[in-house]
């Protein structure tokens, strides 16, 4: 028997493996392949059994011999995922077919209960639909929106909201009902706000959903983040630092105790940024122990809690808890208030590293709100070793990015002397094609503001100074703000001047009187 060290796409059959479904094929697990021009050749798995009834089944569906062919198991697994995936019908085919059927739109009005409903399967078959082309279309979150006459449904695709389909009003109340049930939520209560959490497997990839309902003036708003658990974490030199700024976060991860801090809005990439801190630190030789909702990702040898605020468990009550387990590294999922804060600068004095998130415009800002919080300064000068404010912003799609020249104006408005983006250096402006769905843009890249603390900023924090007087003395020790570390990205052709400047704010001027 002929056997193969690779199989790839290009040696795969389509419509010979559609002819049979999903399931069945995994059984095996076999997969056309396309002629030689002698044989009908079918790949099975080596080193297992033959799947003597699908292949017989295959002679029978194709009337001729056929021919098996042994391949390593998990390329088929992988090359059957992608067939079934790319045929898989988009969200607009299904509600083609779902508004072409008015009695079945007529009934699923009436009911309004999805288990009590004959006709539901249109309506799981489009939900489950909406889910898959979320994630083929690397979408983070689905929004169901209802409004008097339509509901809109919209995916946030690299941060930014695009609108996908217009499902019939009818549809709305078994759609929603649909996803309660997926997310074990009353289906009866419509008044209340509800937030429930799901697991699903598309094409081999198991994906956390997110459930948050909230109740509108027409009807109930559906938001599901959806968390591919497959998905690799990234390193912190993948997340777009800079040589500088990944030796500064090195100093901090070798620490043996204080407090890193990373910022900004929600879905800025700090969880991304703290797990691939965590990814860097020996892991073998430290206990690092984490608090965090949700748990985004599984972090080996790493011990991850989940918070729990319905028994009580919040993250002040949780981090208590981990600080008696003997920790080296902690990292708390956020800051919320000033006894879990308290806590954790309470931690770093007593020799451990603690890293956490906090919700601030720009760097600077965190020693000020955790001061307003009730955080003694003396203690925050004590404990804080280096903040970093982050932004996602797009990567320009390589394929139909339009080149220019930059301009004076380009220098000033991104913040930057002249020699760092020169006049006349080539920097690009997207365009939009097929590949990246016409918006010109395809996934994403941080920029950073990294604040890190020196003896003169520590005395600054000490006495209480304002946040005009840290910016300054930080620009004097060199900090670089959000606009000035995006121009590198500008001139490297990653992104755009634009997106720069629509995720960072103007550095504030000030004007001697």
């Amino acid at each position: 028997m002929e056997h193969w060290q690779r199989l790839s796409a290009e040696h795969i059959h389509i419509e010979r493996t559609l002819l049979l479904p999903l399931p069945v094929l995994r059984q095996g697990p076999l997969i056309p392949l396309l002629d030689d021009g002698e044989h009908v050749r079918i790949a099975v798995a080596e080193g297992t059994p033959l799947p003597w009834q699908l292949i017989d089944d295959y002679r029978r569906l194709l009337q001729q011999d056929v021919t098996p062919v042994c391949v390593p198991r998990d390329d088929i697994l992988m090359l059957l995922n992608q067939v079934f995936d790319m045929s898989s019908a988009s969200a607009e085919q299904m509600l083609e077919d779902i508004s072409e059927d008015d009695d079945l739109n007529r009934k699923i009005e009436e009911v309004g209960d999805l288990l009590e409903s004959e006709d539901d399967a249109p309506v799981i078959r489009l939900v489950n639909t909406l889910i898959s082309q979320a994630m083929k279309d690397r979408a983070s979150d689905i929004h169901i929106e209802p409004f008097e006459s339509e509901v809109l449904v919209r995916f946030r695709i690299d941060g930014v909201l695009h609108t996908v389909v217009h499902p019939p009003k009818g549809v709305q109340a078994a759609m929603i009902s649909r996803i309660k049930v997926m997310a074990n939520l009353d289906i009866a209560e419509k008044r209340h706000p509800q937030d429930g959490r799901y697991r699903v497997k598309i094409a081999g990839r198991e994906v956390d959903v997110r459930v948050s309902i909230l109740p509108t003036a027409f009807g109930e708003r559906v938001v599901m983040r959806l968390l591919d658990r497959s998905s690799r974490i990234l390193t912190l030199r993948e997340m777009g630092m800079s040589e500088v700024q990944f030796q500064q976060m090195r100093k901090v991860i070798l620490a043996p105790h204080g407090i890193v801090l990373v910022t900004g809005p929600t879905g800025s990439g700090k969880s991304t940024t703290l797990y691939a801190a965590l990814m860097e630190v020996e892991r073998d030789n430290h206990n690092v122990m984490t608090i965090e909702d949700p748990i985004e990702y599984q972090l080996g040898g790493v011990a991850q809690m989940q918070v729990q605020p319905k028994i009580g468990l919040n993250f002040a009550a949780g981090l208590r808890s981990i600080l008696r387990q003997d920790p080296d590294i902690v990292m708390i999922g956020e800051i919320r208030d000033l006894e879990t804060a308290e806590i954790a600068i309470q931690a770093s004095l007593t020799g451990h590293l603690v890293f956490a998130t906090l919700h601030t415009n720009d760097a600077l800002s965190a020693a000020i709100r955790l001061q307003d919080m009730g955080v003694e300064p003396y203690l925050l000068a004590s404990s804080l070793m280096m903040v970093q404010a982050q932004r996602l912003i797009r990567r320009l799609c390589p394929k139909c990015r339009d080149a220019r020249l930059s301009t004076a104006e380009d220098c000033r408005v991104l913040e930057v002397a002249s020699e760092e983006l020169p006049v006349g250096s080539t920097i690009y402006e997207p365009n939009g094609c097929e590949h990246c769905m016409h918006t010109g843009f395809i996934g994403r890249i941080a920029i950073y503001e990294v604040f890190m603390i020196t003896e003169a900023l520590r005395n600054a924090i000490h006495t209480g100074r304002g946040w005009t007087e840290l910016r300054h003395i930080a620009k004097q020790q060199g900090m670089r703000s959000l606009r000035q570390d995006g121009a590198r990205h500008v001139l490297a052709g990653i992104s755009s001047l634009d997106e720069v400047l629509r995720v960072s704010s103007e550095e504030v001027i000030e004007v001697e009187a």
